[in-house]
């Protein structure tokens, strides 16, 4: 017997521990070198583990929802074993002895593979992979085909009670029923018929939610968080777009946003008010020479907001063909820590869900973020006359230890400037 562990990669200075997913491989399966055998949570990205050799998964050390760190062994591959050979061989978990499961909760079912959220979330639930249809890219099961098949279990009716079972001494008793649908067991009220039809699930965080939620409350905590407002008419920026976005598709591969206009605004009026792109340490403030722009990004996982480095050196075509790998990566679950990591100014888009107003919460150790909402035709007064306008709402969070009033709502006019004449971007205006 040859074996060779398999061990957590080397995690960032940041990062303490993270949490395994869902094995997808059981001991005495054959795997291949390089193949992809679990997924590991950290508060900031899902990280694939291959195996470092071909052979077959001789023991799991560290089962699925472990909490792990760098370097240490979660699971041991035989390069000389066949596959079956030691299949009936009792794994090994955390020190004790577990029988091997008759079947497999593996993300990587017959029915397609789920994401890192969606696989957690049936494997709480009970239910299989392979009997979830997958909408996702490839027919990945996507965490809301996850919770509609978690929800339409709980929603199949309940098997008709078992008939009583009567002794020999007369007494009656019913056998339990069988539990069908994949909901975990909770206290019911002595008034069951106020809770019909009312099932719960308690589903623990991601450490990427936890990571969320700590850094929301951090940033509410230590920050004076203050917002401006102002609005755009986009009017201009629209006509421009729909002047060049076939030619400019055409040359660089890419469409051409909104979005690349909004971070050049945000650039724009960074360098004209460098205390905007500044951040708090301690009793310092940092004035950042550089602009990396974080873009907040929808994901099975949660928010995430990858980083544009040196955005201010980019091209339109370039932020449009970032956002757009971002924007995959984070549909995916591919991006890595080092794209998360960073970041001087952050920008918010909801109005890609059709929010019309918000305040953002900064991205800490950020003093500023900007929040940009869906555009929508509106009356508007202009020389006198009522018109309709497309108009677009900004919001611009600030940290009011560092960044005064007159700052924010210059810097927050000097984007509405930019954006009402885009031109002003080119000669920097």
């Amino acid at each position: 017997m040859a074996l060779v562990d398999i061990k957590v990669p080397e995690l960032s200075e940041s990062v303490a521990e993270a949490t395994l997913l869902t094995w997808k491989k059981r001991p005495g399966e054959a795997v291949k070198a390089d193949e992809i055998v679990i997924e590991i949570e950290t508060d900031k990205v899902v990280l694939e583990v291959p195996a470092p050799s071909a052979g077959v998964l001789s023991t799991i050390l560290a089962d699925d929802g472990a909490s792990v760190t760098t370097a240490q062994v979660i699971a041991q591959i035989d390069t000389e074993a066949t596959a079956g050979a030691s299949a009936a061989a009792a794994p090994v978990v955390d020190g004790q002895v577990k029988s091997a499961p008759a079947t497999s909760t593996s993300a990587a079912a017959a029915g397609g593979q789920a994401m890192p959220a969606a696989a957690k979330i049936l494997a709480d639930a009970g239910l299989p992979a392979g009997q979830v249809s997958g909408t996702g890219k490839d027919g990945r099961i996507t965490k809301g085909d996850a919770l509609a098949a978690v929800a339409a279990a709980a929603a199949a009716p309940a098997p008709a009670p078992a008939a009583p079972v009567a002794l020999s001494s007369g007494v009656k008793v019913t056998p339990p029923s069988v539990v069908t649908n994949a909901l975990p067991a909770v206290t019911v009220s002595t008034s069951a018929a106020d809770l019909a039809n009312r099932p719960e699930q308690r589903v623990p965080m991601s450490r990427l939610r936890a990571r969320i939620a700590e850094r929301l409350v951090q940033s509410q905590s230590t920050n004076a968080i203050l917002t401006t407002f102002n609005e755009v008419n986009m009017a201009p920026l629209m006509d421009m777009r729909k002047r060049f976005q076939e030619k400019f598709e055409k040359e660089h591969g890419v469409k051409l946003g909104f979005m690349s206009f909004f971070v050049k605004a945000a650039v724009h009026a960074l360098k004209k008010f460098p205390v905007l792109n500044a951040s708090v340490d301690g009793n310092d403030i940092v004035y950042h020479g550089y602009f990396d722009i974080g873009i907040a990004v929808g994901s099975p996982r949660g928010l995430v907001v990858p980083i544009i480095r040196n955005a201010d050196q980019l091209s339109f075509a370039d932020i449009e063909k970032k956002i757009a790998e971002f924007g995959q990566k984070a549909k995916d679950g591919k991006l890595g820590i080092e794209e998360l990591t960073g970041g001087t100014f952050s920008i918010s888009n909801g109005g890609t869900f059709g929010s019309m107003l918000s305040t953002p919460i900064i991205n800490p150790p950020q003093s500023a973020i900007l929040g940009v909402h869906a555009t929508k035709d509106r009356a508007v007064v202009e020389n006198g006359q009522v018109v309709v306008r497309p108009i677009n709402y900004l919001a611009m969070s600030y940290d009011h230890r560092i960044i005064d009033g007159r700052e924010a709502v210059l810097g927050l006019v000097a984007m509405k400037e930019a954006l009402e004449d885009p031109a002003r971007l080119l000669f920097e205006l």
